[in-house]
């Protein structure tokens, strides 16, 4: 695994960041919510979940998601951001995720009726038709790929013509010096079972190379990063007062347990301009 940002010697099996998430199953829904995303704070007022609705119509607005859109979710998470495609869109949401976790929660509470398909599948080996999809987007998934070019052909493949491929995603800064890698982003990587952290440039190459034109990124980094002091607060609280939080980031027996240290990495990864956050868009003709 290499990239501009990121350039540990190591890389992360799909068992390894499934082990992740259905380890940090509890962890990741009291902290997050059930969308598991950044939330984007327009007015500075809004709630954790508004914040994080704010994100899905950002999504669904650039992807001009509207009744019957096909939508291909890829890492899909808990289902939240399918559910309200399918239910205020009124779009087909095909939905992935590689949890089982992830997956039996999103069956259970984030179904909509003939409108959201859930699968335990890995995009790589999808399977999925030709020309399917109006729209095939990755919230917060696409730091898991290894192989960002063959993301992008695959969406290309699965996508109808005149269709839309839309991503949010953590990047790093364009030239991060080689201490910001190995205080901040590498260990970021490896804590959070990542397979790298890139900035904008790579990801516009990688989209370009599969066919996709009219390449548009937005930088919000300003918007989300609120995300990161309000999960370290809860993580911090959830320490003091609940025996479970102290049980399982304590035990030696979870190896996960660091990701409650990621969570600071991060947050000064921001702070310090060395993470960006950035939603962009790109179609195919």
């Amino acid at each position: 695994m290499t990239t501009a940002a990121a350039t540990a010697d190591y890389s992360m099996s799909k068992d390894d960041v499934a082990s992740h998430y259905d380890d940090l199953d509890q962890f990741y829904r009291e902290i997050w919510g059930e969308h598991v995303h950044h939330g984007v704070w327009r007015t500075g007022s809004e709630t954790d979940k508004e914040a994080a609705e704010n994100l899905v119509t950002m999504v669904a607005e650039l992807g001009r998601t509207g009744p019957q859109t096909e939508v291909c979710d890829v890492g899909c998470g808990y289902g939240a951001t399918a559910k309200i495609l399918a239910e205020r869109y009124g779009a087909n949401v095909t939905a992935m995720t590689i949890s089982d976790v992830q997956l039996n929660y999103a069956r259970t509470n984030n179904s909509v009726p003939g409108k959201t398909t859930y699968m335990l599948q890995d995009w790589y080996e999808n399977q999925l038709p030709g020309a399917r999809f109006d729209v095939v987007q990755s919230v917060e998934s696409m730091e898991h790929m290894p192989d960002l070019p063959r993301f992008f052909k695959e969406a290309w493949r699965v996508m109808k013509p005149g269709g839309r491929v839309v991503i949010c995603a953590w990047m790093s800064c364009e030239n991060p010096g080689a201490l910001s890698k190995s205080c901040l982003l590498n260990p970021i990587v490896r804590e959070a079972a990542l397979a790298g952290i890139r900035p904008a440039s790579e990801f516009q190459a990688a989209t370009e190379s599969a066919g996709f034109t009219n390449f548009k990124m937005l930088d919000i980094t300003q918007q989300v990063k609120r995300t990161w002091p309000l999960c370290a607060v809860r993580t911090l609280k959830g320490l003091l007062t609940k025996p479970h939080y102290r049980s399982f980031l304590f035990s030696s027996k979870n190896p996960n347990r660091i990701f409650a240290l990621t969570l600071f990495r991060i947050w000064a990864a921001y702070e310090l301009g060395v993470m960006r956050y950035g939603v962009y868009s790109a179609d195919k003709a």
